[in-house]
């Protein structure tokens, strides 16, 4: 009899409630692969997404009628317990964190096999749960903040949606590069905000930062929803707009407008793609390790309450990151 686990699974695409904990057989590595004990997983707007298999567009990419991949989840923790015989960078007993999405998800389960260049080794002053929080929304504002938006010292930057998963660690890493931030985020997550370092916070609330007639360097857009006309507005003459999330309507309008708007002028406008890789991986565990970026956790649930985890992150409110950690009971 083949050796069972635990996992969360999923057949069709709809509300967290099409999730169910079912056993489903373990994983085996191969060759190339790493087999992870995963002991914390996180769960990313990017996951609710994918659930609900809305827009229609994203289904092209993991399955039309109904998914390919049945255990979902990208960011996770955990220990090697096995390597396949081409594995060189790993062994049983190393702790790890990773991103799952160039092995088709499967973070919300027991055990994972993985392709090594999936994962790193965890940063040594990280509980599991803190590590999960990290591997792809930390890469996100990396690669918005440095391959897209050209981040250098002394850059007047902004991050819009700085109180979310990507824009809490956007605020930390454009400090580390030492740029001047500002945070925009509503009232409830002021504090939370300046904690981490932001030179300077709007409450979206109070004060429209397209409207106050300050321009930045570069501009980073986790979350929310403004017309790309008022971001041109509010950069600089060679200033840089980076769509990495928010409303649908933002994400369309920076992928088809903002390219036109690059070539008509000075000021670089367009959205971004993550691209994994392990490199960037070991970048964010340093600044990790050196103190200059922490994850942030707003809740942990147990792996049985994964619909409920799923809800609450919907909701678009949560402070940080949403973590399922596989020891907890629920």
């Amino acid at each position: 009899m083949t050796a069972q686990m635990k996992a969360i699974v999923t057949t069709k695409y709809g509300s967290p409630e099409v999730l169910k904990l079912e056993e489903v057989e373990k994983p085996t590595p191969k060759d190339d692969e790493v087999l992870v004990k995963i002991h914390a997983a996180a769960i990313t707007a990017g996951d609710v997404i994918l659930l609900k298999g809305e827009p229609f567009v994203t289904r092209f990419a993991t399955g039309l009628r109904e998914p390919k991949y049945t255990i979902p989840g990208k960011e996770m923790a955990g220990r090697v317990v096995a390597v396949g015989q081409n594995v060189t960078q790993f062994q049983a007993g190393d702790e790890v964190f990773g991103n799952l999405s160039v092995a088709h998800c499967g973070a919300f389960a027991e055990y994972v096999a993985v392709p090594e260049c999936a994962i790193a080794l965890k940063p040594t002053n990280l509980t599991f749960e803190e590590a999960a929080a990290v591997p792809e929304s930390a890469v996100v504002a990396l690669q918005g903040l440095r391959d897209k938006g050209k981040i250098q010292p002394g850059h007047k930057v902004l991050i819009n949606g700085a109180s979310g998963g990507v824009g809490l660690y956007a605020v930390q890493i454009a400090k580390a590069f030492g740029a001047v931030v500002t945070a925009v985020c509503s009232t409830r997550n002021v504090e939370l905000v300046r904690s981490l370092g932001a030179d300077h916070i709007i409450d979206y609330t109070k004060e429209d930062f397209t409207q106050n007639g300050q321009q930045y360097d570069l501009i980073l857009a986790a979350n929310g929803y403004h017309p790309i006309a008022d971001y041109r507005r509010a950069l600089s003459p060679e200033g840089i707009y980076v769509s990495s999330g928010g409303s649908m309507k933002q994400s369309l309008q920076a992928v088809t407008i903002g390219p036109l708007i690059s070539l008509t002028g000075s000021k670089k406008m367009g959205g971004m793609l993550v691209k994994p890789n392990q490199n960037d991986l070991v970048f964010i565990k340093e600044l990790i390790e050196a103190n200059k970026v922490k994850p942030v956790i707003d809740r942990r649930y147990a792996l049985s309450e994964a619909a409920d985890a799923y809800h609450y992150m919907g909701k678009g409110r949560a402070q940080g990151k949403v973590v399922i950690n596989m020891e907890q009971n629920s």
